[in-house]
């Protein structure tokens, strides 16, 4: 399949057809809604800035404090412009110092750290430089690059076991899935991750679904991000040492590792993987007078010596001024000319056209996964997939539906089949439509675009739970409970939003001005169905308010559900209670009260009647 989309590719640049033929046939390829990992953390591992994980604390550190290798760069820095190259036969030539060499592959992984943690944490500044650095000091560079093709030592990089002699005491917290030592945790792989920091920071940035930290790619990714923890911008000073103390608390260390920096800074170049200067003097293998050993020295380029002119033979005459004389000038020899090297491309270097591979058109409800994920095709100028890319994915819109661990940009990077997929979406609370944009990082290429739309959740049915009716008395709170339950063709339908109303009749669609309210005195509420499929709104949930009627609790859903809940509030009960019957006076007594009854009537007028009047009836007020 791909030479024959190779050579329509050829025949008409990368037409919209031809690409759309070669994306088919990519998607066809894959397995159903397979999820890449992504380079930065988004599917599952850590999110700069999201504050997920335990960032590094000063109780703690990358390394475990573990050694490492203390040689200095040479004193002469390396130019920028390239440097002499050697003479001779024998290996491949390179220019400049041998320690200004960094291996191919190991090379190649600083540099797509760089650029993955860039674009998702422009703020940190990360340089590369300082990977490289680091990556020195550690492992002397991955053991002067001995890794196979996907960027993994060819045995793994262990670190003396941290048994608390010499060393920092850490017991296992990996079963020794990582080191092979269940009894003390060890620094692992090229960058000296201990297990129980990788646990928290590893990272699959070659897209291999493993996070293998023996794994230049990985590990180099993973010291990217715990450098730039905590918000630190590498072009300051300041959370520069921060970030490398994090590594390892030794000033020493800083100063090492601040070295290095510096001297590829200044200048580097590639060398073959495998080739690379190994270091030998550790900091837990000093040699006598605490010092550590001196870098393994260079051995200079030889030098022609300058020859001499023959002394003229006797009875020769001296040449003249500008005329050549008898004596032949000796050769000066001159240098090799170098072979020039082929320019290093990147992956992305090599991409021609990103198209849709899958899932153009997303749709899912509020507050719920997406059940398909953005993926997107690289493809070179002949059709063929390119790996190892970085792919950037972006929200575009209004809404608050996120990638995992809520972000609303990630970076993914390309399997060998060219398809890069983004992290599980979810819908957030709001509806609508928005787009989610894929473009090559480091590249200006067209973008790919997916349609994106987000519905609300329906019910087409609401119905009252107990059929008690709900009344109270002016000036008092609803004693009873309002259950509601919905569903939408039939199912339970929860996490659907209910807006309540209080109106005066189910003719009347607005609110009424008077009568009931809800606690915070309005009259008109929204409710969300739990995962029951029901809501519940509880005692004095209502209050009565102060004008005696009959009003009605309208509730409506998205998708037509609709119930109308009868409340009744009564007048208070205004009718005082009677006055005590006075206690009969002694004869010849005059009586207290004007009125000749024998107890005062509920009236204030007196009662002519002799006998103790009955009390009137309550009567209903209704209060204007």
């Amino acid at each position: 399949m791909a030479p024959d989309i190779g050579r329509r590719l050829r025949r008409g640049a990368t037409s919209g057809a031809v690409v759309a033929a070669a994306v088919a046939a990519l998607a066809a390829s894959q397995a159903p809604e397979a999820i890449q990992p992504t380079t930065d953390n988004a599917g599952g591992d850590r999110a700069v800035g999201t504050g997920e994980g335990t960032p590094p604390s000063g109780e703690g550190s990358a390394t475990g404090d573990s050694p490492y290798y203390t040689e200095l760069p040479p004193l002469n820095t390396p130019p920028k412009q390239p440097g002499v190259p050697g003479t001779g036969t024998g290996p491949l030539v390179v220019t400049g110092p041998a320690e200004a060499g960094i291996p191919a592959t190991v090379l190649s992984a600083y540099k797509r750290a760089e650029q993955s943690v860039r674009s998702t944490a422009p703020g940190c500044n990360l340089p590369w430089q300082l990977l490289a650095g680091i990556g020195k000091v550690e492992s002397g560079q991955a053991s002067g690059g001995r890794v196979d093709a996907n960027g993994t030592t060819f045995r793994p990089i262990l670190g003396p076991a941290l048994n608390g002699v010499g060393f920092a005491n850490i017991s296992d917290t990996d079963d020794g899935a990582y080191d092979g030592d269940r009894v003390h945790d060890r620094a692992v792989g090229p960058m000296q991750f201990i297990p129980s920091t990788w646990a928290t920071w590893g990272q699959d940035a070659n897209g291999d679904g493993k996070k293998d930290p023996n794994n230049i790619y990985d590990a180099a990714q993973a010291a990217g991000l715990y450098l730039c923890a905590n918000d630190r911008n590498l072009a300051l000073k300041a959370d520069l040492d921060r970030a490398i103390l994090s590594y390892n608390r030794s000033t020493e260390y800083l100063n090492t590792v601040l070295s290095w920096f510096e001297y590829y800074k200044r200048g580097t170049h590639q060398v073959p993987d495998g080739t690379g200067v190994l270091p030998v003097d550790r900091s837990d293998n000093r040699r006598p007078g605490g010092l550590p050993g001196t870098t393994t020295p260079t051995p200079s380029v030889p030098v022609s010596p300058s020859p001499t002119s023959p002394a003229p033979k006797p009875g020769s005459q001296d040449p003249k001024p500008g005329t050549p004389g008898t004596t032949k000038p000796p050769t000066v020899p001159t240098e090799p000319t170098p072979v020039p090297k082929p320019p290093v491309t990147s992956p992305a270097d090599k991409v021609a056209a990103l198209a849709v591979a899958g899932n153009r058109q997303l749709t899912a409800i509020t507050d719920s996964d997406f059940t398909g994920v953005p993926r997107a095709a690289a493809l070179d100028a002949s059709g063929k997939p390119v790996a190892k890319v970085n792919v950037r994915f972006e929200i575009v819109g209004a809404t608050d539906t996120r990638f995992a661990g809520g972000k609303s940009a990630v970076t993914a990077t390309t399997t060998s089949s060219g398809i890069a997929s983004s992290p599980a979406l979810r819908a957030g609370k709001k509806a609508g439509t928005f787009t989610i944009r894929a473009t090559v990082v480091g590249r200006t290429l067209g973008a790919a675009e997916f349609a994106v739309s987000v519905t609300e959740r329906q019910a087409d049915t609401l119905v009252r739970v107990g059929e008690d009716p709900l009344s109270a008395a002016t000036g008092t709170a609803f004693a009873q409970e309002l259950q509601v339950k919905a569903t939408d063709k039939g199912a339970l339908a929860p996490g659907v939003l209910v807006t309540a109303e209080i109106v005066a009749s189910k003719t009347d669609p607005k609110p009424a001005t008077e009568g009931p309210t809800f606690k915070d005195a309005s009259r008109t509420a929204t409710f969300t169905i739990g995962t029951n499929g029901t809501f519940t709104l509880e005692k004095g949930g209502l209050l009565a308010g102060d004008k005696a009627g009959d009003y009605l609790l309208k509730l409506t859903a998205p998708g037509g559900g609709t119930l109308f809940v009868e409340l009744k509030v009564t007048g208070s009960d205004s009718t005082p209670d009677p006055d005590p019957t006075p206690e009969p006076s002694e004869p010849g007594t005059p009586e207290a009260s004007p009125s000749p009854s024998a107890s005062p009537s509920p009236s204030s007028s007196p009662s002519p009647s002799a006998t103790a009047p009955t009390a009137s009836p309550s009567a209903t007020v209704s209060k204007a």
